[in-house]
């Protein structure tokens, strides 16, 4: 039998406090985390199941070792991210309920003692490694596009394909996610088109960057534009293409294989403190996620 999947968040707050939750039916303290839905992606059940069992909004920060143990006669997953609270952290408004009954900011130090699990106490060390505010700067390459050779008309204006439109739809719950605030993307028709959605689920403008685009990418354009937001402290996205993504990688400093570049609709996460990149994960808009 396949794994059961699920996702969870060690949130935190100023204050060194840790965000845990209570489950009646089990009688044990642990993170918020959930069992996926069907086709979810974990960086969006693991936002979504802190939500559903705490009130509070959160933003992934670095990834952290996934857990596996047994439950019943079937083995359990469980993807873990630090994250932390996007607006309100009040939590003394929760309604308990049969699933959560009770929900509680804890002290960094107390939080080993409440926690009911060894697993939950090893994952909350490793969170304590990284726990440090970062913010995601998402390297995105365009979704599937139709072909050069059955494209009439300037290249820039070829368009994604339905599979293509299906997996920038996708991609909406994962830059979320990561609370990206600032879209960045090439010129070209299929860059354009695959941060759409997300750019008007979100409400924020598109930043259109003709040396984004293969036609006009220069080494000293990237350069700029990378430092630009690793400098600045807010999530953001850049979509681009295939032979301009080394680009972006030498700018930001980090090193991808030549044979491990991204897939259409496929993206790396840089998690940044002080425009420096401290993590890294790469993404498809379908599950399971993997780390690099």
């Amino acid at each position: 039998m396949p794994d059961i999947l699920a996702a969870g968040v060690v949130v935190f707050r100023p204050g060194r406090e840790v965000l845990l939750v209570h489950r009646p039916k089990y009688g044990d303290w642990s993170f918020p985390k959930g069992k996926l839905d069907r086709g979810e992606h974990p960086t969006a059940a693991a936002v979504r199941e802190v939500a559903e069992e705490t009130g509070v909004h959160v933003r992934l920060g670095p990834p952290l070792p996934s857990q596996r143990y047994p439950v019943a006669r079937r083995m359990k997953t469980v993807h873990y991210w630090t994250g932390r609270v996007v607006g309100d952290d009040d939590v003394s408004a929760y309604r308990p309920n049969e699933e959560i009954d009770d929900v509680a900011w804890v002290p960094i130090d107390e939080a080993p003692r409440r926690l009911s699990y060894e697993h939950d106490r090893a994952t909350l060390a490793a969170a304590l490694k990284v726990r440090r505010r970062t913010h995601a700067v998402v390297i995105l390459r365009h979704a599937r596009a139709r072909s050069r050779g059955a494209w009439r008309g300037p290249d820039a204006g070829r368009t994604l394909l339905q599979v293509g439109e299906h997996e920038a739809d996708r991609w909406v719950p994962l830059l979320a996610a990561y609370d990206v605030t600032r879209i960045v993307t090439s010129t070209s028709t299929r860059c354009v088109q695959t941060v759409r959605p997300y750019a008007e689920t979100a409400g924020f403008p598109l930043d259109l960057r003709p040396r984004l685009s293969e036609e006009h990418a220069t080494p000293k354009a990237i350069a700029r534009l990378v430092e630009d937001l690793l400098a600045t402290e807010a999530g953001s996205v850049v979509c681009t293409h295939r032979p301009v993504l080394p680009l972006v990688y030498d700018a930001a400093g980090i090193e991808v294989a030549p044979d491990a570049g991204l897939e259409p609709a496929e993206a790396l996460v840089l998690h940044v403190r002080k425009g420096r990149v401290v993590a890294v994960e790469r993404h498809r808009p379908t599950p399971p996620s993997r780390r690099i």
